[in-house]
């Protein structure tokens, strides 16, 4: 008699996991060579292409995923007053997460930063190093924002990479389509349902090759972190690491407290998009496995999979809400700055009306912050000194950011 339990190994999140854990083991060893050798130049050269080359791959698959679910989504679902309380619900548990995550690095971070004590001579090394490029005023407007949001060619705004726009056309094309006569609505539904069971397919694919890809990402990440996290930039990075853990944790707590699905389900829908994000820092790059635990392991509806995921995906950066507070914390400490208790309130408060708005360029989240830190004081070439720190706070960021979007896809589902 065969036994027929499926072996762990053949799981795509244990894969993933373990070409996660793998990767940053062996390029924290490589890193411990001063100069890398030939052969560990090599090895990295191949390992960034085969990363690269993954994750590209997925990424390539979000686009043509995401279009068709929203529009099955939206104007396959039937009532549209349906889909418009799902949106406005999924808004509400946003802002909910939002305040409880921004109150928290409030309350926690400045207990947590009256504990540091820096060495004056190694602070000036560093600040001499940081330098930040800081873009056009009116690329951080609300008036670029805005005018981004209404791409003029969404083919072009679809081949840029640039998903809100598109999702916002998308939203506007899946609205028009639920008012036009049954006969044409339905054709296109098909059209749609049969390309997004097709590219769930190609999604199976490229997750099938995660744990290769994740291995050879997070080899050359472990090898540029090395020994870096020293003194008070460990400091700074254990606690944006802890604060970031916590509301990740927090987010499994609002899943017992709910009911709206098993906990056990929860976390293995959510393993595999989790392994992802961690190994490419990118919610984006994670969307297809999310979508794909969703659907596969919570069943959830269309409105969450093909409409809430993909709009938290685009929007929600409940990040923000963590590391404003900290990153205006350890600025001001490196640069001697006393923070007062409402200038941290205001950094608290912005980051909470502005997450929505983050611009999409390279570190937008902390390029927003530029005025206010001008405006509280604070130095903004020590935004360029966090940009530079981002490497591995990144990968909890964004693992808090794709939890936190499963959480309010889940939340949404009316019981």
């Amino acid at each position: 008699m065969t036994d027929s339990r499926r072996s762990p190994l053949r799981s795509i999140g244990v894969q993933v996991t373990l070409g996660l854990v793998l990767g940053l083991a062996l390029g924290m060893v490589l890193s411990r060579e001063i100069t890398p050798s030939a052969f560990t130049a090599s090895l990295l050269g191949v390992l960034d292409v085969i990363g690269t080359a993954w994750i590209n791959a997925v990424r390539m698959t979000v686009i043509p995923l995401v279009v068709p679910l929203l529009i099955v989504g939206v104007a396959g679902g039937g009532d549209l007053q349906v889909t418009g309380r799902v949106g406005a619900r999924a808004f509400g548990w946003m802002l909910m997460l939002l305040i409880a995550c921004a109150a928290m690095s409030f309350v926690i971070a400045p207990i947590w930063f009256d504990a540091l004590s820096l060495d004056p001579s190694a602070t000036a090394r560093l600040r001499e190093t940081a330098s930040v490029d800081v873009p056009p005023a009116d690329a951080l407007s609300l008036r670029t924002w805005v005018l981004s949001l209404i791409p003029t060619n969404p083919i072009k705004a679809a081949a840029d990479g640039t998903l809100l726009p598109v999702v916002l056309f998308t939203l506007l094309y899946a609205f028009a389509l639920g008012r036009v006569s049954e006969g044409p609505r339905q054709a296109q539904l098909a059209f749609f349902r049969g390309m997004a069971d097709t590219m769930l397919v190609v999604v199976r694919w490229m997750l099938a090759l995660g744990g290769i890809g994740i291995f050879a990402l997070a080899t050359v990440l472990g090898q540029k972190l090395g020994a870096s996290a020293l003194g008070a930039i460990g400091f700074y990075i254990m606690v944006l690491i802890v604060l970031h853990l916590i509301a990740t944790a927090g987010c499994y707590v609002i899943i017992v407290v709910t009911r709206r699905v098993p906990l056990r389900d929860f976390a293995r829908a959510l393993l595999p998009s989790q392994a992802v994000a961690m190994g490419t820092r990118s919610s984006l790059a994670a969307l297809p496995a999310m979508v794909k635990g969703a659907t596969d392991v919570l069943h959830l509806p269309a409105t969450a999979t093909g409409f809430v995921l993909p709009l938290t995906a685009s929007v929600f950066k409940l990040t923000s809400a963590v590391y404003w507070s900290v990153g205006a914390l350890f600025v001001g400490a490196l640069y001697g700055i006393d923070v007062s208790t409402s200038s941290l309130l205001l950094v608290a408060a912005s980051s909470v009306v502005l997450s929505f708005s983050t611009p999409g360029i390279p570190s937008g989240g902390m390029l927003l912050q530029v005025p206010l830190y001008t405006s509280i004081g604070l130095p903004i070439e020590g935004i360029g000194i966090m940009i530079a720190l981002d490497t591995l706070p990144d990968m909890f960021k964004t693992l808090l950011n794709v939890t936190s979007d499963m959480t309010v896809a889940v939340l949404t589902v009316e019981q």
